[in-house]
């Protein structure tokens, strides 16, 4: 046994919220409680700092000694461990490696474009030709807006250059990249998609919503091998965040990757791995269900996307976007649509995870789903109630804030998106962001939240979310210390269910993870501050000190 005490522990389980002493037995947790409740009487070894164990374990190869080990954590917090509701796990992992355009000027990517290109062409690092990639670009930042195919050729003459936008929603092009990719002023625009055009339609570098398939579709596949290289950083990289799940909605290569370490025993986060709607056939060929596979890696849902994103203005509108009275945004799946694919879904015991900014968007989603809960109920199939959950969530008209909760839909939200999107919302949605990134409204409906990143479109660090849901206001404090819409705030705890009980819930798994208590993962966090106590605007500073998964701590240093 691994016997924790001398602790303040915050298990999250409502019949036992605190604690001072663990009891770990294997990958479980055996019991919480305070030292008089749980060690009266027993002759326990002489305890052990942390950085001891740390050490030992590290040593014997992550493995304890076979007799009980009792640590002494003098004073530390301990949480459960955390996870992130909605990642793109590779796109993330990649992310790592690329030029990060998140900056203050469209030059300032320009210059760091040229010093990869520089890089590339260099008698050290000899690639000529080697595409540049990047991701993290806003133009809604930048003075002047978007950039020009032009203004990359210039900086990267020999190189292909791709850059994708911080919303995932449009992708950066040079000339090379684009005449690699074949498009051209004859290329259509793809169903879904948009080819952004100078005159003589020629293309101006910037591709829209399933367009920047088109180049992406250029850009050299990483090998397996090199995937799964970068998915072993990512995951440190998570687990120093004190992330100990994740959410994953990347496609078909991502997955077999994180089934190759799964498969060598390396993969020591929690995955539920969703897979695109457009699989669903492959998937119920093979009999695929959700839920399927074990507490490291298992189906999720069929991922779908019903509109675009507020960056680009591509979210589906019930009303025009503030001084573009001619744009709605862009609908990619109705209601009608989403009810027919979740039917043959429902059939073959899978659940649906729908991608909805816009409030047009939430409302043909909620529309197709309610449909679905009705032709469940006619089948028979309310008996097994697939978690089906909309993704972002983030403007839902008034008449349909409710229904998410009525339909037993998760609500799927990442809170750090509200401090980076504030502007925008005001600006381009104008009284309607009074509507948006709305998590009180949800929760006091009785929704159920699963928080997370979205990474690489936000940070995936979970403290910065938590902060986001209980201040409303960005890291400088603006707008103000009661925050943006402060009526949306969340107390801390719930925050904190949004990264626990709430994901664990929508992956099936809510009596096995997202608490400490008896019998649940020994997933936790080990803190030097307590988030409970501790200013609100500190949360963004929390870093965990040792991250146990599964009953073994993993390496954060």
């Amino acid at each position: 046994m691994l016997i924790l005490t001398n602790a303040r522990v915050h298990t999250l389980d409502p019949k036992h919220p605190a604690a001072s002493v663990l009891i770990l037995e294997g990958d479980r947790i055996l019991a919480a409680g305070d030292r008089k409740e749980l060690l009266a009487g027993i002759e326990s070894p002489r305890p052990v700092r942390l950085e001891d164990l740390l050490d030992l374990q590290d040593r014997a190869g992550l493995h304890f000694p076979k007799q009980d080990v009792v640590v002494d954590l003098q004073g530390r917090t301990l949480l459960p461990g955390l996870t992130d509701a909605h990642i793109h796990l590779e796109h993330y992992a990649l992310s790592l490696q690329k030029v990060d355009c998140e900056t203050a000027t469209r030059d300032e990517c320009l210059q760091r474009v040229s010093e990869r290109a520089r890089l590339y062409s260099s008698a050290r690092n000899p690639a000529p030709g080697q595409w540049v990639l990047g991701h993290g670009w806003n133009q809604n930042l930048w003075p002047g807006g978007f950039g020009t195919a032009d203004e990359l050729q210039a900086v990267a003459p020999q190189n292909p250059v791709y850059l994708t936008a911080k919303s995932l929603h449009a992708g950066w092009a040079n000339h090379s990249a684009l005449r690699l990719a074949g498009v051209t002023a004859s290329t259509p625009d793809p169903q879904g998609g948009r080819i952004g055009r100078g005159p003589n339609r020629e293309p101006d570098g910037i591709l829209y919503e399933s367009a920047m398939n088109l180049v992406g579709a250029a850009v050299p596949e990483p090998t397996p091998e090199e995937l799964a290289a970068a998915l072993r950083v990512a995951q440190a990289a998570l687990w120093r965040v004190g992330l100990t799940g994740v959410h994953d909605f990347d496609g078909r290569r991502c997955f077999n990757a994180l089934q190759s370490l799964h498969a060598a025993d390396e993969l020591r986060l929690r995955v539920l791995k969703s897979l695109p709607l457009a699989d669903l056939p492959h998937a119920a060929a093979l009999g695929l269900r959700s839920g399927f596979g074990d507490e490291f890696l298992r189906i999720g849902s069929l991922k779908g996307f019903a509109d675009g994103a507020l960056g680009p203005r591509t979210a589906a509108m019930l009303q025009a976007y503030e001084g573009e009275p001619e744009n709605r945004g862009m609908l990619l799946l109705d209601g009608e649509e989403i009810f027919e694919r979740g039917r043959a879904a429902v059939e073959n015991g899978l659940s649906l995870a729908i991608h909805a900014i816009g409030d047009r968007a939430n409302h043909e989603v909620l529309d197709g789903l309610a449909r679905l809960r009705a032709y469940e109920q006619a089948v028979g199939a309310a008996s097994t109630r697939l978690r089906h959950r909309i993704e972002h969530v983030q403007l839902i008209h008034p008449d349909d804030a409710g229904r998410l909760a009525e339909l037993g839909i998760v609500a799927s939200m990442q809170p750090v998106h509200a401090p980076s999107d504030m502007g925008m919302a005001d600006r381009f949605w104008g009284e309607r962001a009074a509507f948006s990134y709305a998590w009180r409204t949800q929760l006091a409906h009785g929704a159920t939240l699963a928080f997370g990143s979205d990474a690489p479109v936000e940070s995936p660090n979970p403290f910065w979310g938590l902060h986001a849901a209980v201040t409303r206001h960005r890291a400088d404090g603006s707008p103000g210390a009661d925050g943006w819409y402060p009526g949306q705030r969340l107390s801390l705890l719930e925050a904190l269910q949004g990264f626990t009980w709430g994901p664990a819930y929508t992956a099936g798994l809510e009596n096995r993870c997202g608490k400490l208590a008896p019998g649940f993962a020994a997933d936790l966090l080990v803190l030097e501050g307590d988030p409970f106590t501790i200013p609100p605007d500190e949360l963004r500073g929390l870093l965990p000190t040792a991250v146990m998964v599964g009953g073994k701590f993993v390496s954060i240093s």
